[in-house]
C-alpha cells in the first residue's frame, strides 16, 4: 500500500480515498512498531489504545465511503477493485489520453505505464484481513462480495457500469503487468478515459476562476426513430454529423422552425446515435459565449468528435454576445479544431431580432444597411440551415395516430382524433411536441 507513493503517470496529488486509507495502513504499522520499542507503562498502553481506536475510527469512515461509491455509481461485487478500476478509467495522463480510440501505442510511455500497473496489481491483492485483525474489526468480507441492485445510476449508464465491475475482475486476475496494461488498453479505445471518455454530455460552469466542463449525469433517452416525421430535416441533420464522425468536412448547423417540432429532441437523438462512434456534446448558454474560447482549448486536442450546442439561440437588439459567437465561429485569427462543431436550435430563422426599420427607409442609423448585414452575417457562418416546420392539421394527427400505437394506447381511432384535436386547441397548437403531451395525459389517466 505505501507504493502508491511510487506512481508516475496515475499519480494523484489532490486527497483520494486510496490516500487516506494508504495513510491509515502505515499510522497502524509506525504504531505498532513504536509500541514494539516502549516499555509497557500504564500511560504508554493508554496513549497506543486511544491512537488504535482514532485509526479504527477512521478505517470506518473509509469503509463507508467506499460504500457510497460503491451505490452512486452502481459497482456490485468487490468494491474495492471496483473503486481501483474506477481510478484507472477516470485518470487522465499521457498514457490514457494516447490510448483513447485509438487502443495501444508504441514508445517509452508503455514501460512507464507497467511501473504503474504493477503497483495496481499489489493494490488489487492487498490483504485487509491481516489489518481487520489487528484493529479487531471485519468490514472487507462485506465488501468484497457486495450485491447491488440493477437499476440505472445517476453518475454512469448501465452499459459503462457493468463494463468497469467486469474489468475489475479481470484486472484482479491478470498474470503480470503486461496483461493488466492490455486490458486497460482495450477499455480506453472502447470507452475511451475519463470524464470526455465516459459521459455523453457536458454543460460549462465556472469553479472559482476556472471555465470547468461537467458532466452531466442524468440524460433523456432519446433516439432520432421517436422523433415522428420529418424525415428530410433528420436526414440532413444525419448526414452532416456522419461526415463530421468520419473525419470528413462538416458545417456548422443551425436547425430552426416553429416550437415544439422537434429540433432539441434531433440534437438528442443524434448524441445517441453516435456516442458509441466518439461524439461528445457540450451544452453552452448565451452568457457563456465569452467562455467559448477556454472551453475550445481544453477539447482540441482530444479524440473525440465535440458538438458544442445551443439550445433556443436568439438575441435581442440590446444583446452583444452574437459577436463572441460570430468570432468564435469563423472570425478569429485561430482555425477552429477539426474535431469540433456548432450546433444551435431556434424559433428564429436570423436569430437576431429584426425590426421594420431594418427593412424600410428609416435612417436613424447613417449606414442603414451595414447594420442589417452585421446582424445577418452570424446565421450565415451556420453551412447548414435546417427547417422545422410545423404540421398541418393531417400530420398532427399521423404523429398522435403513431404515437398512441407505439405506447400501447389502445382508444377508438375517430374517439382518439377528436380528443387530441380538443387537446391541441388550448395546449400550444399544432405541433409534435403537443402531440406527445397529449399522449402522456392519456397515459397518465386512471384506468
Amino acid at each position: 500500500m505505501e507504493r502508491i507513493k511510487e506512481l508516475i503517470l496515475y499519480r494523484e496529488e489532490e486527497e483520494t480515498l486510496l490516500n487516506r486509507i494508504a495513510d491509515l495502513i502505515l499510522d497502524l504499522r509506525n504504531l505498532e512498531a513504536e509500541n514494539a520499542v516502549m516499555e509497557e507503562e500504564e500511560a504508554i498502553a493508554q496513549a497506543w489504545v486511544y491512537e488504535e481506536n482514532q485509526i479504527r475510527d477512521g478505517y470506518f469512515g473509509c469503509m463507508q465511503e467506499l460504500i457510497e461509491v460503491g451505490e452512486s455509481h452502481g459497482f456490485s461485487g468487490n468494491l474495492w477493485h471496483c473503486y481501483l478500476t474506477y481510478l484507472l478509467v477516470y485518470h487522465e495522463n499521457a498514457f490514457s489520453k494516447a490510448c483513447e480510440i485509438r487502443g495501444a501505442v508504441e514508445g517509452g510511455i508503455n514501460r512507464i505505464a507497467r511501473h504503474d500497473f504493477q503497483i495496481f496489481m499489489e493494490l488489487f491483492a492487498f490483504d485487509f484481513e491481516e489489518i481487520e485483525e489487528k484493529l479487531q474489526v471485519s468490514v472487507y468480507p462485506m465488501i468484497a462480495d457486495y450485491p447491488n441492485s440493477s437499476g440505472e445510476r445517476k453518475i454512469f449508464n448501465r452499459r459503462i457500469r457493468d463494463r468497469i465491475c467486469g474489468l475489475s475482475v479481470k484486472l484482479a486476475q491478470a498474470a503480470g503487468p503486461e496483461a493488466f496494461q492490455i486490458e486497460m488498453e482495450q477499455f480506453y479505445k472502447e470507452f475511451g478515459v475519463g470524464k470526455f471518455g465516459l459521459h455523453k454530455a457536458f454543460r460549462v460552469c465556472h469553479q472559482e476562476e476556472r471555465v470547468e466542463i461537467v458532466p452531466i449525469t442524468n440524460i433523456a433517452h432519446v433516439y432520432l426513430e421517436d422523433l415522428v416525421g420529418y424525415e428530410i430535416p433528420k436526414q440532413k441533420l444525419i448526414d452532416n454529423t456522419e461526415a463530421f464522425v468520419c473525419g470528413r468536412r462538416a458545417n456548422n448547423c443551425l436547425l430552426f422552425g416553429d416550437a415544439g417540432t422537434g429540433k432539441s429532441s434531433s440534437i438528442k437523438g443524434i448524441l445517441n446515435r453516435y456516442y458509441d462512434r466518439g461524439l461528445r456534446i457540450i451544452e453552452v448558454y448565451k452568457h457563456q459565449f465569452q467562455d467559448l474560447n477556454e472551453v475550445i482549448a481544453q477539447i482540441k486536442n482530444r479524440n473525440y468528435k465535440f458538438i458544442i450546442y445551443m439550445d433556443d439561440l436568439s438575441f435581442e437588439d440590446f444583446e452583444i454576445e452574437y459577436k463572441y459567437l460570430k468570432a468564435v465561429i469563423e472570425g478569429g485569427l485561430e482555425k477552429k479544431p477539426e474535431n469540433i462543431l456548432i450546433y444551435a436550435t431556434s424559433n428564429r430563422r436570423h436569430l437576431i431580432r429584426e425590426n421594420f426599420s431594418d427593412k424600410e427607409e428609416i435612417r436613424q442609423d447613417m449606414h442603414t444597411s451595414d447594420t442589417v448585414q452585421e446582424k445577418l452575417s452570424l446565421v450565415s457562418r451556420f453551412g447548414v440551415s435546417i427547417y422545422f416546420e410545423a404540421p398541418d392539421k393531417k400530420g398532427f394527427q399521423n404523429i398522435v395516430k403513431e404515437l398512441a400505437r407505439r405506447h400501447g394506447v389502445t382508444m377508438p381511432e375517430e374517439e382518439l382524433l377528436l380528443a387530441a384535436n380538443q387537446w391541441e386547441l388550448s395546449h400550444g397548437g399544432l405541433s409534435g411536441r403537443t402531440a406527445q403531451q397529449f399522449i402522456d395525459y392519456l397515459l397518465g389517466k386512471p384506468e
